[in-house]
């Protein structure tokens, strides 16, 4: 059975719209400017800005006063907002149909990123999932790749990775020579030391590329 290992947010899931909604109810919901919307998602840097560093900033912002619901936003506004595609959950069904084993791999925290995967269902469409802070590694580390192979018992060799960052997953497969999809939402590749093996815009896409791909 092969083995295709699947990012989770801007990948699998809309993390970003989620996040943006959830900032924006907390700003009219404080009678804060519309506007810091743009402020706040500069800070967040598409959520690889560390969450401590989030919520100081914020605080700093707004004062002590906002403490608790700046950290409710964080632990819980994407979370709590993300929404699986039907496109992208047909494909994930046509992958496993087809024999391949779906495994997520995401950098983050252990409680969100779960909370995610089980609010959209991702939790019945594949078949497991790894999460950095439980496994003690962040990708583009490889041991994190061996985890999630390990969570389904099969090997690295002719497994594929999609994800939409190239410093996490692409760099990640890249390093163990493992196919990789990048989702590119509608960037161009910047990289110049490393390509991924196919570019697609969005995810569905990707995973139907890995599906029809032919054994590596």
């Amino acid at each position: 059975m092969p083995l295709l290992m699947l990012d989770l947010d801007n990948t699998l899931v809309d993390r970003d719209a989620a996040f943006a909604d959830a900032v924006a109810e907390f700003l009219a919901a404080h009678d804060l400017p519309a506007a810091d919307l743009a402020w706040v998602a500069d800070l967040d840097a598409n959520g690889y800005t560390p969450r401590a560093d989030v919520a100081a900033a914020m605080v700093l912002r707004y004062g002590p006063s906002l403490t608790v619901p700046v950290e409710a936003l964080l632990d819980n506004g994407a979370a709590d907002r993300v929404a699986l595609l039907g496109p992208t959950r047909e494909a994930l069904a046509r992958a496993h149909a087809d024999g391949w084993s779906c495994v997520i791999v995401t950098n983050g925290r252990t409680p969100q990123q779960e909370a995610k995967i089980r609010n959209t269902g991702l939790d019945r469409l594949v078949q497991g999932w790894v999460v950095s802070e439980a496994v003690g590694h962040k990708k583009p580390a490889p041991e994190i790749f061996r985890a999630a192979a390990a969570t389904v018992g099969l090997p690295l060799d002719g497994a594929w990775v999609v994800g939409d960052s190239a410093d996490a997953d692409i760099a990640g497969a890249h390093a163990l020579g493992l196919g990789s999809v990048w989702v590119s939402n509608g960037r161009a590749w910047s990289q110049e030391s490393f390509r991924p093996t196919h570019v697609t815009v969005g995810v569905d896409a990707a995973i139907d590329h890995v599906v029809a791909a032919p054994p590596r």
